[in-house]
């Protein structure tokens, strides 16, 4: 390709809503424009990344033996209808009405239509395992879009949905997933983990999310310094201290007049934040609830939300606070409530002995606090907080470390929901009907891109992995038309790579050196080689790799072992 003949059109300055690097440098390199909230047209150069990535992907499905097949984006209400799905999804789900009134979504996931497909196609166990995928448009009306294609409500996705008569079959076929998205990324050069994730809105009994590791990650990832255990943050499992050691203090009735927060009461009384208790006002369908946590924790709504009891909890207000406990939000806590409340206790906090609590008085807290003798023991004792960092690993295994993820790729064990649901069956060898099990295995193949880019940049731009790189050497001619030489020299040059199945992309638009430069680093092409008239003079062309921080001078021969060698 001659950037002569290419559309490439980059910027200096780039919009002020374009929060994060990668939506900076997308549209400085124009890869991206923005048609509305959350929408984006790819230009020529985005669009040769995008399919890069679709390549792998593709291959790597058909690889592991799935069979590709491609679903309509517009979806019928009856089939959201049959799932549950149509007021559960929430207000992601853009709902639109044809002509006659119908009513249909544009569709931000297929579990529904693949298992129609899967009812009406599907008839018996000689059919199955069954793997279908597709590559296709999704769109997801997010409240807020930001981070460009990070956070886009129309993006491409790789979605896959497997079939199986057995539960053991679907466990087999979730782990072949889950080794061909370890294949995908790693071809893709990106640095990953795989953690045990929230099924979420999808639903399901087991799943792992893999996330792309960068400080700009939305998501928490906490991992095993000496093992291969990872969790998403609202997954990993908080172990339990020891046992609870005996009281050693007596009850106090402690004044603290403006102090409200753990932090504020733990500095007034000179004691260790993890020695007071935060007590969280819940309201849900087993009634009035305090969630006790250690003061420098944090509570985790997802696991509190899978006890019994509490799928539908909310914050309770200040008058059912008054109302059951007798003081207002600040000095609140367990002991003597005014009504019949529910006591759910982290693990942490049913282990602590002398500690700190609101005294349900305004202006006062209590010290030298313990189980049984002051409070009764809790209704519950659960997991409900975030880990952190120096906490042990729920493998046993070294201590967690936290970093930041993006999201990239989800698998899920869905079970018999869908199937049961819309009545898809199948007859199993005794000619019995049976409804099948199946998985789900996503990819956020647009988001790839974006991610990538948060993981490789600097302050000259992208620093694509050589998988990813829209071209993998640029040639840049100096003065082409003023020396014929080195025109020559240059079309020679490229005419070789290409005959070598090298993708290569010569600048011929006759920018000056300076501006040239700048554009190829900033789109991040690997490999840079330079043809002047200076080092034909001298037998020689200056190389340059995007990650290096200088050039070299060497000769044709030399060239050729280099470009090589350091190309996919």
């Amino acid at each position: 390709m001659r950037l002569s003949q290419f559309h490439l059109n980059t910027v200096k300055e780039v919009p002020a809503d374009a929060e994060i690097v990668s939506h900076q440098l997308m549209l400085r390199a124009g890869m991206l424009r923005k048609l509305a909230a959350g929408i984006y047209t790819w230009t020529p150069l985005g669009l040769r990344v995008l399919r890069k990535v679709e390549a792998i992907v593709r291959e790597e499905m058909n690889r592991a033996g799935a069979i590709e097949l491609l679903m309509p984006s517009i979806q019928p209400r009856e089939l959201w209808e049959e799932t549950g799905r149509w007021q559960k999804f929430g207000g992601q789900l853009l709902k639109i009405r044809d002509r006659k009134d119908q009513e249909y979504c544009y569709g931000p996931t297929h579990e529904e239509v693949i298992t129609d497909f899967a009812r009406n196609e599907l008839k018996s166990y000689r059919q199955l395992p069954i793997n279908f995928f597709q590559i296709q448009t999704k769109f997801r009306d997010e409240i807020r879009p930001r981070f460009g294609v990070m956070r886009a409500r129309e993006f491409l996705m790789k979605d896959a949905y497997s079939f199986h008569l057995t539960p053991e079959c679907l466990a087999r076929e979730y782990q072949n997933m889950y080794d061909a998205y370890t294949r995908i990324f790693t071809r893709l050069g990106l640095r990953f983990r795989a953690v045990q994730a929230d099924t979420g809105a999808i639903g399901g009994s087991a799943s792992h999310e893999f996330s792309v590791l960068a400080d700009s990650g939305e998501d928490a990832i906490a991992f095993s310094s000496a093992s291969g255990y990872a969790a998403n943050v609202e997954m990993a499992e908080a172990l339990a201290p020891g046992a609870r050691a005996a009281p050693a203090e007596a009850l106090q009735r402690v004044a603290t007049p403006t102090q409200k927060t753990c932090a504020e009461v733990a500095a007034l009384l000179g004691v260790d934040l993890a020695r007071t208790v935060k007590s969280i006002a819940l309201v849900s369908e087993s009634g009035f609830v305090l969630a006790l946590l250690r003061g420098d924790h944090l509570l985790n709504e997802i696991k509190l939300a899978k006890l019994p009891g509490l799928a539908e909890f909310r914050l309770a207000n200040e008058a059912e606070i008054v109302e059951h406990l007798g003081s207002e939000p600040g000095f609140i806590g367990p002991r003597e409530p005014r009504k019949a409340i529910t006591l759910v206790a982290d693990r942490s906090v049913a282990a602590m002995a002398d500690f700190v609590i609101g005294a349900n008085a305004v202006g006062y807290h209590l010290r030298g606090v313990n189980w049984g003798r002051d409070l009764p023991e809790p209704d519950h004792v659960a997991d409900i907080r975030n880990v952190q960092a120096g906490d042990a690993a729920a493998d046993g295994s070294g201590a967690l470390q936290i970093a930041r993820g993006i999201e990239v790729g989800h698998v899920f064990q869905l079970g018999q929901k869908y199937a049961a649901a819309m009545g898809a069956q199948v007859l199993d060898a005794q000619g019995k009907a049976q409804t099948p099990f199946m998985g789900c295995y996503g990819i956020g193949v647009s988001r790839i891109v974006a991610a990538a880019i948060e993981q490789n940049h600097d302050a000259a731009g992208i620093r694509w992995p050589r998988a990813m790189a829209p071209w993998q050497v640029a040639i840049c001619v100096i003065n082409p038309k003023s020396v014929a030489a080195v025109d020559q020299a240059a079309a020679a040059l490229y005419a070789e790579l290409q005959g070598c199945g090298i993708e290569v992309v010569l600048d011929d638009r006759g920018l000056r050196s300076g501006a040239m430069f700048a554009d190829i680093e900033l789109i991040g092409i690997p490999q840079r080689v330079v043809i002047s008239e200076r080092g034909l003079a001298t037998g020689q062309l200056e190389y340059r790799r995007r990650d290096a921080a200088d050039s070299e001078m060497l000769n044709k021969e030399q060239l050729m072992t280099r470009i090589r060698a350091d190309s996919p």
